[in-house]
């Protein structure tokens, strides 16, 4: 966060520039989706990509414009602010991060870990959504979240990693 001074007789006000985006945080949750009957969702410690995506993700060498999504826990906040609790990963992220890239537009980047991830596309709203709560569509109709895709340092993410807006 960015401080400024400011003498306001002979003494010091501090003024946070709150209107600045945090341009780093943390990976707090990973998540994958099997490719399974069931489609189960897992929370793990580490996740290895690649060019095509999370390896082991259901959607993993499908579609490489949506094949990360990162999800900030803003979402989930507007969520409970809207009296709709859900725990982490129930928007089908595969990250969940302390800062919101949703600003961000096509082709910014991000580092996290070694890897650097391009910005491809806002996430667009599915019906699976409405499956978890009918209000969501429309509540997080701008803030469900962003994807990536891998453009260096295939390898992997750990929670806990850094996250940086580049």
């Amino acid at each position: 966060m960015l401080l400024t001074k400011k003498t306001f007789n002979s003494k010091f006000i501090i003024i946070r520039d709150i209107m600045k985006p945090k341009k780093q945080g943390k990976i707090l949750e990973l998540f994958i989706t099997k490719n399974d009957a069931q489609k189960t969702r897992q929370s793990v410690a580490f996740v290895k990509v690649d060019n095509d995506g999370i390896v082991e993700d259901k959607f993993y060498a499908k579609n490489i414009l949506r094949s990360i999504l990162i999800t900030a826990t803003d979402s989930y906040k507007i969520t409970k602010e809207n009296n709709i609790e859900l725990p982490w990963g129930s928007l089908g992220e595969n990250i969940v991060t302390d800062i919101n890239p949703y600003h961000l537009v096509c082709g910014d980047k991000l580092s996290i870990g070694k890897n650097i991830l391009e910005i491809t596309q806002n996430c667009t709203l599915c019906k699976g959504l409405t499956s978890v709560n009918p209000k969501l569509p429309k509540l997080l109709k701008d803030d469900r979240g962003i994807f990536v895709k891998v453009i260096s340092g295939a390898g992997i993410i750990n929670v806990g990693d850094e996250i940086k807006i580049l």
